[in-house]
């Protein structure tokens, strides 16, 4: 098939551009801006695009299909272009279960931890040599894409975003893969400016769950009040499995799971991580791995990238840095991360990044979520708040938000970076947390400020 995309430079978009290459696929590509790492796997299979800008003329009727990506807009050339040749538009999501309409469906959804369990099902499957087809929203260790496709491969696991497919899909794209066997592991109001109410968000779930085939599974979190419920009134005729955290303990920062077979030590900690891999053990079960080799292949998860990936240890110290953004992530990774290290001391920075974390109607979400953390710290960038066109952010709005009198507030990358590393971190534990580089901090130096 001869395939092109507009925007060939996202994180998901060049991924399944690398995907179909390695199928086989004549890809094409463009985009108006490429950074790293897209730009040099791009470039690695001469799959990225000689100049970048929108080109018309790349479209025509020998392709068999153009896919659209969210970054594009929708009176995008190329995009217009292909609408009057009368061409395929897929959507990523649409695309992807195009490729998958005839293979057993796993799509993992959620606010929360979908990354991870996605990530653990994969390292299970890797480790037993077991082939499958998937997409995930994180690099794996031993994976050289976040997107596999085959002809031969009867399951594919899917990560599940509830996020926007296209500019003209405006459907959430985990309501596109019409799975066969889903998890559902919590529901926390997100996506403020596309969702503008929580009764809003959580249809989207009810949604998801009722597109569920008949005869299917559904996997879900039965300590989330919203997704017990959400769960309980689905009327489609599936099976409904019911999970919790696991009994497990913390001995000399080292968790311990507990298994028939006694307590095993696990990479991973923290309720939330825990929660994740029950889930995820039976969504392996589901999928033909008994419990004795799922617990085999766990037992050696490290953990997706930017979930709490440490990033540097020194004697009594440690810095961690995850992708957690939204309230009950931040509430959920610093209580985990004083929980495994519960005698040092704890400096938890986050940075209010998104959309939803820099919209004044939502901050008041993030009241007590810092409150495990010995020291809080929250920037922000009056610069990214323009940029989102968003109301201006007060310093008083994000103090009275959190409800932590002793809150630390930064607006400026340099001061900030200056606090970072005037602090003496021994017997201590340093948590960065957001979805950006707070204004341009190379965290490389941090690794080398603990050495």
């Amino acid at each position: 098939m001869n395939i092109h995309f507009i925007a060939i430079g996202g994180a998901a978009m060049h991924n399944l551009a690398l995907a179909l290459h390695n199928k086989g696929y004549k890809v094409t590509g463009s985009d108006d801006a490429i950074f790293e790492p897209s730009k040099s796997r791009l470039e690695k299979k001469n799959l990225l695009p000689i100049e970048m800008g929108w080109f018309p003329e790349k479209i025509n009727t020998a392709l068999d299909a153009v896919i659209l990506g969210m970054h594009a807009k929708a009176d995008n050339p190329e995009l217009l272009r292909a609408k009057e040749l009368g061409l395929k538009i897929y959507s990523y999501p649409e695309f992807l279960y195009e490729q998958s309409k005839n293979k057993t469906r796993v799509v993992i959804g959620g606010s929360h931890g979908k990354t991870t369990i996605t990530s653990m099902i994969l390292h299970v499957m890797h480790f037993h040599d077991i082939e499958v087809d998937y997409m995930v929203g994180a690099q794996l260790e031993g994976f050289d894409t976040m997107v596999h496709l085959t002809e031969k491969n009867d399951f594919i696991v899917l990560e599940g975003d509830e996020y926007l497919s296209s500019p003209i899909d405006l459907r959430p794209k985990f309501h596109l893969y019409q799975p066969n066997i889903a998890l559902l592991s919590g529901i926390a109001w997100d996506h403020i400016n596309v969702f503008p109410t929580f009764e809003n968000y959580v249809d989207q779930f009810k949604i998801f769950t009722n597109q569920i085939t008949n005869g299917g599974i559904l996997v879900y979190n039965e300590e989330d009040t919203s997704v017990k419920q959400v769960a309980e009134e689905a009327q489609n005729p599936i099976r409904k499995i019911a999970y919790q955290t696991p009994d497990y303990v913390v001995e000399n920062g080292m968790t311990l799971l507990s298994t028939p077979e006694g307590p095993m030590p696990i990479e991973v900690f923290g309720a939330h991580n825990l929660s994740n891999l029950a889930g995820a053990k039976w969504i392996c079960q589901c999928m033909g791995v008994d419990e004795a080799e799922f617990y085999e292949a766990i037992a050696t998860f490290k953990g997706a990238s930017k979930r709490l990936e440490k990033i540097a240890e020194n004697k009594d110290k440690v810095a961690y840095k995850d992708f957690a953004h939204s309230p009950s992530k931040v509430a959920a990774t610093t209580k985990a991360v004083k929980k495994q290290y519960p005698d040092r001391k704890l400096v938890a920075c986050l940075e209010l990044h998104t959309y939803s974390s820099l919209n004044a109607a939502f901050l008041s979400q993030y009241q007590g979520t810092l409150d495990s953390a010995d020291v809080a710290v929250v920037f922000y960038s009056p610069d990214a708040v323009k940029i989102k066109k968003l109301e201006e952010v007060t310093y008083d709005q994000i103090a009275s938000s959190f409800k932590r009198d002793d809150l630390i507030i930064y607006t400026n990358p340099k001061e900030f970076k200056d606090f970072l590393f005037s602090q003496n971190f021994d017997n201590t534990t340093l948590l960065l947390m957001s979805s950006g580089n707070y204004g341009g901090l190379n965290f490389d130096e941090v690794k080398d400020f603990f050495d």
